[in-house]
C-alpha cells in the first residue's frame, strides 16, 4: 500500500529536522492538484493564489525537498529549465518536449512499451525502468514559422 503522499513528506521533513509549514504544505498541494509539468516559476504562481506572500525561493526549495522526499520528479530538457511533475508511478508516460516553446506533452503508447522491452531483451537487458524524451516543434510554433 502506498504512502500518503502527506504523510511521506512530513516523515521526511521530520527525519532530516526541518519545520513542517504552511507553505511547504501548499507547494506540495499544488504539485499533488497539477495534471501538467510546471516550473518554478509556474509552481510560484498557482500557489500566491492561496498564498500572496509565499515567495520564489520557498517554491523553489521546497520543490528541491519534494524531489528528495520522493514525491516529484525534476526533468532538464533542452531549453535548460527544470519542470517538475508528480512521481506518480502507476501512469507511466513518455514526452514530446517543443524545442521552441517549451512546452512538454506527455504520451502513452503501448506499441512504444513493447519495443522498448523488445530492444532491452535483445541487448540482455531486463528493463525495470526507462524515460524517453522526443524533441521537436509544437503545433502551435510550426504555425507560427509559417507566418
Amino acid at each position: 500500500m502506498l504512502k500518503d503522499p502527506h504523510r511521506q513528506f512530513l516523515d521526511y521533513l521530520e527525519s532530516h529536522q526541518l519545520k513542517c509549514t504552511t507553505q511547504r504544505l501548499l507547494v506540495l498541494d499544488v504539485m499533488l492538484n497539477s495534471d501538467r509539468h510546471l516550473t518554478v516559476e509556474e509552481a510560484h504562481i498557482i500557489a500566491r493564489e492561496f498564498d500572496d506572500g509565499i515567495g520564489l525561493t520557498t517554491v523553489y526549495r521546497t520543490l528541491k525537498l519534494l524531489v528528495e522526499a520522493g514525491l516529484v520528479l525534476s526533468h532538464r530538457y533542452k531549453n535548460d529549465v527544470i519542470h517538475y511533475e508528480r512521481a506518480d508511478t502507476s501512469k507511466h508516460h513518455d514526452h514530446i518536449i517543443c524545442q521552441e516553446c517549451g512546452e512538454v506533452l506527455e504520451v502513452v503508447d503501448d506499441d512504444i512499451e513493447k519495443l522498448q522491452e523488445k530492444l532491452a531483451k535483445r541487448h540482455g537487458y531486463a528493463l525495470y525502468s526507462h524515460r524517453l524524451y522526443m524533441y521537436g516543434v509544437c503545433p502551435a510554433c510550426l504555425d507560427r514559422e509559417e507566418e
